[in-house]
């Protein structure tokens, strides 16, 4: 509970009653590595926070993984369009690792957004820094090459690169592992 605490200072600070509120839905789960949080098909009804783990958030196409993005320790996340749009999910959020993770239930978590002014401003702004991380993606993969993406990547989370198996790293950058092997032998 304390990470997420921690991590909602960072974003905008929560007060002590809704605090305790929230402390009232977090349950505690573990995933085994491989196993999916999130299906394809399934409805996203909760918001997920990694206490140790690290995931992949991705979808398949022609025989072919896309991975969108990676999330670790203490990072709030879910499939945004699947909650909101109250539909099926088009993607997967899978563990790569054994992880620990506390999960929200958005029915409950947006109650209490009613209920604290404070809770309800930092999930607004939350949302904000998603969708501006999520365009930020968007932007990277359509005008940087590959190279400048492996680059980007390996400055930015350099935590992550022993983590991820060199597939996971190929399909996120959007490049074969054949391509991903010469970038870094260019290193």
């Amino acid at each position: 509970m304390i990470e997420i605490i921690e991590f909602s200072k960072k974003i905008s600070p929560l007060d002590e009653k809704c605090i305790a509120d929230l402390n009232s839905i977090l349950k505690l789960k573990n995933v085994k590595k491989n196993e999916p949080l999130l299906r394809v098909g399934s409805h996203s009804k909760e918001l997920f926070f990694i206490k140790k783990g690290i995931t992949k958030f991705c979808f398949n196409a022609d025989g072919k993984q896309f991975i969108m993005r990676f999330f670790n320790e203490n990072i709030l996340f879910t499939d945004i369009e699947s909650y909101f749009n109250k539909k099926a999910s088009k993607y997967e959020i899978v563990a790569l690792e054994d992880t620990e993770y506390y999960s929200l239930p958005f029915f409950q978590f947006e109650q209490l957004c009613t209920k604290h002014h404070s809770l309800e401003t930092f999930f607004r702004k939350f949302m904000t820094t998603a969708s501006v991380n999520m365009m930020a993606r968007i932007s990277e993969i359509l005008e940087e090459d590959a190279k400048k993406r492996y680059t980007n990547f390996t400055t930015k989370n350099a935590h992550l690169i022993n983590r991820i198996s060199l597939g996971d790293l190929a399909s996120y950058l959007g490049i074969t592992q054949v391509s991903l092997s010469r970038i870094r032998a260019s290193k």
